[in-house]
């Protein structure tokens, strides 16, 4: 499977590596710099949401995990949790996953475009929390940092531009600047990654709250100083 993949994405120009266990992903990641990692979360003997921590912990590169059935639900949800950019579930065709690998791509280049614009002036306040939009810095109560991914940055701006308001999916993605991505998903990965930052308990948000059939709205008031 893995020489049919790269032998389908070169054929697509995309240049692709492929690595046969956790042990040869490190050196890659450091020698290859990647653009997208896609990551079978079956690796035999090993855990690939173990694998999926290690790369989080030294790298924000976007990565697709592939999953098999129904019976790994729950693997999917912790892998997006982990930090997945999207999942694909197998069997898959190869033309979704080089649909869902492009999507990825211009996701990450619309991030670095949003970062490459001038910089926003003024603070925010809610509940316990600061953000300077100058130096596009979070912090708590205690005045301690909180990093924040490109797309969380961005998501939050959205939220914090229009709080208490029910917010269609559709709306934040033309507000992150991904409304090209034709899977809504990526929304739904990015309020996972902001509710572990900004949730005493994510399992039971208080500050971002699911509208359902519309999407999502920022229950907080916004202090704008």
């Amino acid at each position: 499977m893995r020489h049919l993949v790269v032998s389908y994405l070169e054929e697509h120009d995309i240049r692709a590596i492929s690595a046969s266990g956790r042990g040869e992903v490190a050196g890659l990641l450091a020698d290859e710099g990647p653009s997208v990692v896609i990551l079978d979360l079956r690796l035999g003997q090993e855990d690939g949401l173990d694998l999926l921590r290690e790369i989080r912990s030294h790298s924000d590169v976007p990565v697709i995990i592939t999953t098999g059935h129904r019976r790994d639900e729950i693997d999917r949800v912790v892998g997006l949790e982990l930090g997945a950019d999207d999942y694909i579930t197998k069997p898959f065709g190869l033309r979704e996953l080089l649909a869902r690998i492009r999507a990825v791509l211009r996701r990450r280049e619309a991030g670095q475009t949003l970062v490459q614009r001038d910089p926003e002036r003024g603070r925010s306040r809610f509940g316990n929390w600061q953000l300077d939009r100058r130096s596009r810095r979070l912090s708590d109560s205690s005045g301690v940092p909180v990093a924040l991914t490109k797309g969380e940055y961005a998501l939050l701006i959205a939220f914090l531009d229009a709080p208490q308001r029910p917010l269609s999916r559709e709306y934040l993605l033309q507000a992150t600047r991904i409304h090209e991505d034709v899977f809504d998903r990526s929304i739904d990965v990015q309020v996972l990654r902001l509710r572990r930052k900004l949730e005493t308990d994510p399992s039971a948000p208080s500050v971002i709250l699911t509208e359902r059939g519309v999407g999502y709205v920022f229950a907080l008031p916004v202090e704008t100083l």
